[in-house]
């Protein structure tokens, strides 16, 4: 085995922040899923996920064609999914709903799949985080789930905002960071709602060149 060059890590080197790995439990609340041509989604009670996602689901499929997230790509290029589901916490959505002046942000208005408890700060889980399912399916998180007009529009509809343009707009500014986030079926199962998951959260370090 080869020996690392520890002279590389200084221990007192400012350009090297290293937090150790952790474990959480948390749990399942609830699931949703969507047909295949319709962001939003409805409550089940347990979701089948196959290496492709949810089959049959909008998110489906192992790989997508990129938008305006990826914006080195052509738009419509055909690159691996790594948004097969999305999750969401209450908490977070609580808080986005009181910033937007709403009484409630529901999951399923946003396409979320899977809304998570348990977990602080959820959307702030970095990639590369697993969530082992008590049942046996594996995600991994991919990262943050930015925000977009298109589930700012489904809040505004669900509302009846006076104001839909402006409400869905909204949307995008104080959700950044509290909107969950995206996942990839690492090992494929049945999720059921309630099920207990452990979380384990990777070694972190932020890179300073």
């Amino acid at each position: 085995m080869q020996e690392t060059n520890l002279e590389l890590f200084p221990t007192a080197s400012p350009a090297i922040d290293v937090e150790p790995g952790r474990k959480l439990t948390a749990r399942v609340a609830a699931l949703y899923a969507a047909p295949f041509d319709r962001f939003e989604t409805g409550p089940v009670e347990e979701l089948h996920l196959s290496f492709d996602g949810i089959p049959g689901d909008f998110h489906a499929g192992a790989t997508r064609r990129s938008g305006g997230r990826e914006p080195w790509y052509p738009r419509g290029t055909e690159m691996r999914n790594e948004r097969q589901l999305s999750l969401v916490a209450a908490d977070e959505l609580a808080t986005v709903a009181a910033l937007m002046g709403l009484d409630e942000i529901k999951p399923e208005w946003i396409g979320a799949n899977l809304l998570v408890e348990g977990v602080p700060h959820l959307s702030m889980l970095p990639a590369g985080s697993l969530l082992f399912f008590k049942g046996g399916v594996t995600l991994k998180i991919d990262g943050q789930n930015k925000p977009c007009r298109i589930a700012g529009q489904s809040i505004a509809e669900h509302v009846r905002a006076a104001d839909r343009d402006a409400t869905a707009l909204l949307f995008p500014k104080v959700a950044k960071r509290l909107r969950g986030l995206v996942a990839w079926v690492e090992k494929p199962g049945i999720v059921r709602a309630g099920e207990e998951i452990s979380v384990r959260v990777p070694e972190q370090w932020i890179y300073r060149a």
